[in-house]
């Protein structure tokens, strides 16, 4: 499984990053599939100089916050518009129960038929999970003040250069602060991808929002992950700071995430 990082700046898109969202693709032994986690602000763009649009077999969403999902307008707009018509059928997006109406509303649509024809909405169901080509997608209830927030964990199994099955897991946190869920969702993975927008310190007395390096690092070794990376980082935060506070926490490896780079699972 390859994970690329389309975009990883927190709460807004900033000078080398858009906000939220990245890319899975994985081989099932007949073709490539890719799915996205997260389109936020400033993603669609950016998500282009990977893949051609056409070719995103599905959308995940983990909450409705617009730096994780606001440019499913703009995709929307490619789907509808597209001289020749769009090469594929309506896009499948898994997110909360309220995507679709929120979707409408943010462009301005009547609800019905609102982004009906362009996607295919499903409800997530709280550790229920969702099978798409290689992907197994589960999503864990997390920390976060709105209505549903999710860390979703993804398992795929992969013939390797031999033919044998291999197994691989990565959770993405979504956006929480530390949780029973967030430790559910990473236990045992391959690759944590983890969200760090606070520092200690600095913002102590704001709850349930957000982890900081410490809490990633602490989160990951409870859940017994192999590799730590740490994304979701505002421009108001610094990355030296919330890798030094992850690292005493977490003996495996730990990172920052990076635009355009590309990780293997």
């Amino acid at each position: 499984m390859k994970l690329t990082i389309v975009g990883c700046t927190g709460s807004f898109p900033g000078p080398g990053s858009p906000a939220s969202c990245y890319l899975l693709t994985a081989h099932d032994g007949e073709r490539q599939w890719k799915i996205v986690m997260d389109l936020g602000s400033g993603a669609l763009g950016a998500i282009q100089r990977y893949t051609d649009l056409e070719d995103i077999d599905a959308i995940f969403l983990t909450h409705l916050h617009p730096d994780h999902c606001m440019d499913l307008c703009g995709l929307h707009v490619a789907v509808r518009w597209k001289p020749g018509g769009w090469g594929r059928d309506r896009i499948p997006v898994w997110g909360p129960a309220a995507t679709a109406d929120r979707m409408a509303t943010a462009y301005g649509l009547e609800l019905d038929p609102g982004m009906h024809e362009e996607f295919d909405f499903s409800n997530w169901s709280e550790r229920q999970s969702v099978q798409l080509g290689p992907f197994t997608v589960t999503p864990y209830a997390v920390n976060h003040p709105v209505e549903e927030a999710y860390a979703l964990r993804v398992e795929v199994t992969e013939p390797d250069k031999e033919g044998n099955a291999v197994s691989r897991v990565l959770t993405y946190s979504g956006d929480t602060d530390s949780c029973q869920g967030l430790e559910d969702a990473a236990r045992d993975a391959d690759l944590f991808l983890c969200e760090a927008a606070f520092e200690e310190g600095r913002d102590d007395d704001i709850k349930d929002v957000h982890l900081t390096g410490k809490r990633a690092g602490q989160a990951a070794t409870a859940a017994g992950a192999r590799r730590l990376l740490l994304t979701h980082i505002p421009v108001w935060t610094s990355q030296t700071k919330v890798m030094a506070e992850a690292r005493p926490e977490f003996a495996g490896d730990v990172a920052v995430a990076v635009a355009g780079v590309h990780y293997t699972v």
